[in-house]
């Protein structure tokens, strides 16, 4: 996606791409837990650190939009309505998502809740999500490399650094995981030389170490 996708663009739209790929994954991943003819799937939920880290990294990616990008975006498209209303949807569509992680949350901690309920919740979460990101991609993307420039689009970065914190050393290597040794290499490339350094000798070992999804082999 990023490799076709991200040529067309002046903005260095790289990370993004790779962001939503890492999404992406990661539903697929959920979707195999939770899958018809398992175990039951909140058994392995309850303790899946790659529950928790999809659900931290959704909420900052998604939170740095709400803040860098579409009120800003809003600001530079006065009188253009149907932009705008392309950037309700977006907003719109986050506000979809969120509860979606508390319905799930909220079903692992029911003792009642069987597993098809989960399961459901996990199908309307894979097509909210998927549909959000390639609407984002082949709509809003665009827009925002139409109206912004190198500055503006480096604050969403910059947000979402600061939402991670002191997570980085979980958060790059989930981010690159299963990722292309290409796209891995250009990503690492433009970091500075002790962010690489520490990804390869000691961040991606200890997220290798990770039972990220118990059940799933090498997950």
């Amino acid at each position: 996606m990023e490799g076709t996708g991200n040529m067309a663009f002046k903005l260095d739209m790289s990370m993004m791409f790779v962001m939503h790929d890492a999404l992406r994954r990661e539903l697929e991943r959920i979707a195999r837990v939770t899958a018809p003819g398992g175990d039951d799937p909140r058994t392995i939920f309850r303790t899946a650190v790659g529950w928790e880290l999809f659900k931290s990294y959704l909420h900052a990616h998604h939170r740095a939009e709400d803040e860098t990008l579409w009120p800003v975006m809003a600001g530079l498209l006065e009188g253009r309505p149907g932009d705008l209303a392309l950037l309700d949807a977006m907003e719109a569509e986050h506000a979809r998502i969120d509860p979606l992680l508390d319905s799930i949350d909220a079903a692992l901690a029911d003792h009642e809740s069987g597993p098809a309920r989960l399961g459901e919740l996990a199908d309307t979460l894979h097509a909210e999500l998927t549909g959000h990101l390639a609407h984002e991609e082949t709509e809003a993307l665009p827009l925002i490399d139409d109206v912004f420039d190198e500055q503006k689009w480096s604050r969403l970065g910059a947000r979402q650094r600061e939402r991670i914190g002191g997570d980085v050393p979980r958060y790059l290597p989930w981010l690159l995981d299963d990722l292309e040794p290409e796209r891995v290499a250009a990503i690492l490339g433009g970091m500075p030389a002790e962010i690489r350094t520490a990804y390869d000798k000691e961040w991606s070992v200890a997220y290798g170490r990770l039972i990220l999804w118990p059940g799933i082999p090498g997950k």
